[in-house]
């Protein structure tokens, strides 16, 4: 038995075709049919196998991509080599012995060719601009396992549905150390646990936030580098907790790199769907709850639903860390029993989701560090906080709200621990999500770092800042923190 030893020239090709952000098939369809365009133009010699295998390579990468789905990037790709197809069969069939072939005059042939090239290139670029999300590969020493829990509040009622009696239920998806996985495992599917889930969500998350659907077809097809249910790493110890509650619309898997990224560096991460708001929950049941949370145009009354909002979820965070203490103390089973050290947890959050971490941190001493993700803090009791925060925003610019920085401000003030407010140049709102994976890379939706280096940045300093909270790992964390942004350190008693 004999294994095929990589080449440079494989490694080469990959990466050309992951910068294309299209599949090995789509690629071939794509080089099909523009050498069905060019063959006009070569020697007459030539033109009648090249027009051939340029034909057969395009029909049979099409049939196949019809049978495993066609994306709507490729569209243009097949309407310019249907569009060409005439053309250049019929110089072929028509050919007869003692006839002359017949060919279009290049003056008529040269803007058809043109229109299809253009046709044809509209296709990698829509790839690009609206690609399958490939997810950064961990950098820590563990693999990543993920699992599905949901848990329900008997204590508290369900506000959205008063009259039904329900109970407030939360959706949490873990990530955590996980031992190395055999080969073959297959990855987890992103934004849902099975690709109907994922396709779900993603139609909620576009029509959340106006688009059409078709635009992020490509969100569904992705995995992710973790593996559903994989065993617990054996080695580590017990894992500090990170929460996580996603933006307004938002929905637990918005921040899967970042998650994936802590769990390889030994934390365990718990994600949460907040029912009735993030765009699109689905229970255990099947059934599917989707946001019902609207602007009403009315500033007043839109700021007096958020803070309700975010009082909601600031008590979902606490809900969940005591589920999270009774799973590693055995009163719930799962493998991370005996495994999670919720005595060192931080709570975090992006957008609302960050303003709510900042509240679920006043009310709730057992978080020993809390992130906000470019939330606007909207907690209407302003009291100081004991454990030390950690802000990242966004690059302010002439659009930000300008009560942004002075309410933020005023909340780190208020700590009795020192806190810390990033701005990181170049980011967007989205750029503390996956959203600069597969967005189009457009400075004002999802900054302009880029999609490798967004989510590098937001992994760095919030991982330099759970290290040094929760590991107590010796270091300057301000020269850190600063490498990345305009860094602004609140100490105890109001000095900065």
């Amino acid at each position: 038995m004999w294994h095929r030893v990589p080449r440079a020239e494989d490694g080469r090709v990959n990466e050309i075709i992951a910068g294309l952000h299209m599949s090995p098939l789509e690629v071939l369809a794509l080089l099909g049919a523009v050498a069905l365009v060019v063959a006009r133009w070569l020697p007459p010699a030539v033109r009648p196998p090249v027009t051939i295998a340029a034909g057969a390579v395009f029909a049979l990468s099409t049939i196949v991509l019809s049978v495993v789905g066609i994306r709507w990037q490729m569209l243009p790709v097949l309407a310019g080599a249907v569009f060409t197809l005439p053309f250049v069969l019929s110089p072929l069939l028509r050919n007869r012995p003692g006839r002359p072939v017949w060919r279009a005059r290049w003056w008529l042939a040269l803007p058809g060719s043109v229109v299809c090239v253009g046709l044809i290139a509209t296709g990698p670029v829509a790839a690009w601009a609206c690609p399958v999300p490939v997810f950064p590969e961990p950098t820590g020493h563990f693999a990543v396992g993920t699992r599905v829990m949901q848990w329900t509040d008997p204590n508290r009622p369900e506000t959205a549905t008063p009259e039904t009696g329900d109970r407030r239920t939360v959706v949490v998806q873990l990530w955590y150390p996980a031992a190395k996985s055999p080969t073959g495992a297959q990855w987890a599917q992103y934004l849902g646990r099975t690709q109907q889930e994922a396709r779900t969500v993603s139609d909620a998350l576009a029509s959340y936030a106006g688009l059409p659907g078709f635009l992020v077809d490509g969100v569904p097809r992705a995995h992710t580098h973790s593996v559903f249910d994989a065993p617990v790493a054996n080695e580590g110890g017990r894992f500090p907790v990170v929460l996580f509650s996603p933006g307004l619309g938002g929905v637990r898997t918005q921040n899967t790199a970042w998650a994936e990224e802590l769990a390889s560096n030994g934390y365990v991460v718990a994600a949460l769907d907040h029912p009735y708001d993030s765009a699109a929950v689905i229970l255990a049941d099947g059934r599917t709850i989707n946001t019902e949370i609207t602007s009403t145009g009315n500033d007043e009354e839109d700021n007096k639903r958020a803070v309700e909002t975010t009082g909601i979820r600031a008590a979902d965070l606490s809900f969940v860390l005591t589920q999270l203490d009774r799973l590693d103390r055995g009163e719930t089973a799962g493998p991370l029993t005996g495994r999670l050290d919720t005595g060192r947890a931080a709570v975090t959050g992006h957008s609302l989701g960050g303003g709510a971490a900042l509240q679920a941190a006043r009310q709730d001493r057992r978080f020993a560090a809390v992130i906000d993700l470019d939330g606007y803090p909207r907690d209407p009791d302003l009291r100081p906080f004991h454990q030390p925060a950690l802000a990242l925003t966004q690059a302010i610019s002439p659009q930000t709200d300008p009560r942004y920085l002075p309410r933020l401000t005023e909340v780190l003030g208020l700590g009795t621990a020192t806190s810390y407010r990033l701005t990181i140049p170049g980011a967007a709102h989205l750029t503390f999500t996956d959203g600069p994976l597969y967005l189009p890379p457009v400075p004002s939706i999802v900054g302009s770092l880029g999609r490798t280096e967004s989510p590098r940045v937001v992994a760095a300093t919030t991982l330099a800042f759970l290290d040094t909270t929760l590991r107590n790992k010796p270091g300057d964390l301000s020269g850190v923190l600063s490498a990345y942004g305009d860094l602004s350190v609140y100490h105890p008693g109001g000095s900065r």
